[in-house]
């Protein structure tokens, strides 16, 4: 398997955890459950998306803006991008 699958493989997991936790806000607006336990579980789903979203910024700039793209920036000015766009999505 190579890097590239096993981090697809990786975003695809965290998908999958997305996709149950938004399952489990469904069941929790769908009873008559604690508005805190909502809250609680929204926030961690907003967590997930911005840290899945974090990880798809960083590929594309690594992949497609340093390794062999045509306009390349340099690797610092990379890392620097990639920090900004953490500390936005946090």
């Amino acid at each position: 398997m190579s890097h590239g699958d096993r981090e697809k493989l990786k975003l695809l997991q965290r998908v999958k955890k997305l996709r149950g936790q938004l399952d489990a806000v469904e069941r929790l607006l769908a009873g008559e459950e604690d508005c805190g336990d909502l809250l609680m579980l929204l926030a961690a789903v907003r967590g997930g998306v911005n840290s899945l979203m974090g990880e798809v910024l960083e590929m594309h700039i690594r992949f497609h803006l340093t390794d062999g793209a045509k306009e390349q920036i340099a690797p610092e000015l990379a890392e620097d991008l990639i920090d900004l766009v953490r500390a936005y999505l946090k």
